[in-house]
């Protein structure tokens, strides 16, 4: 199939594009695209392949765990010098269903929104990924409160904290817990 040239970059620059995979199987089209790639000797052609990633702190069960989280589930990024050749290559990967853009003109990325993807993956500090809400009700399982139940009233993510109101005394009292301390009602 004879594809549009996307527009015209200096010196036959390579660009970002995003491809379609099926998700939860991103990797694998990476490491199959690698292959082809290498397999092919398109290396001048396709340089990069890449599943845009960023950490993250999950904390279920009463326990942190530092996990890789996908940013964009469903798509890699490739770095190549679009032509019918390379384009061919990428598209009849297995586990690759379409590049973004039209089907005979994939659209690259524009500059700023590579920058805006980089910057995210390279974030210091992982994000939280809190698993209450607000309203909820949940159920003190560490510290002074043990045992106590009460809902959120607040979620401070970036300090691992929750206000819990506490039924005390008859009457609701809100107390700042650590993310850990607190276990959903189930």
């Amino acid at each position: 199939m004879a594809i549009e040239k996307a527009q015209p970059t200096p010196d036959d620059e390579a660009q970002w594009y995003v491809v379609h995979a099926y998700s939860g199987h991103e990797d694998k089209v990476k490491k199959n695209l690698e292959k082809r790639i290498e397999s092919m000797d398109m290396q001048d052609k396709i340089l990069q392949v890449l599943v845009p990633m960023e950490d993250e702190i999950e904390i279920k069960d009463g326990k942190r765990r530092h996990v890789q989280k996908r940013i964009f589930p469903g798509y890699i990024l490739v770095k190549m010098k679009m032509s019918n050749e390379s384009w061919f290559v990428v598209r009849n990967t297995p586990g690759v269903t379409s590049f973004v853009g039209s089907a005979n003109s994939p659209v690259p990325l524009q500059e700023k929104e590579v920058r805006a993807i980089q910057k995210q993956m390279k974030q210091e500090a992982p994000k939280i990924r809190v698993e209450f809400q607000v309203g909820e009700a949940v159920r003190v399982v560490d510290g002074p409160f043990t045992d106590f139940h009460g809902k959120v009233d607040e979620i401070n993510p970036e300090k691992g904290k929750l206000k819990v109101l506490v039924n005390m005394f008859g009457r609701e009292t809100p107390v700042e817990l650590d993310l850990l301390q607190v276990e959903k009602v189930h």
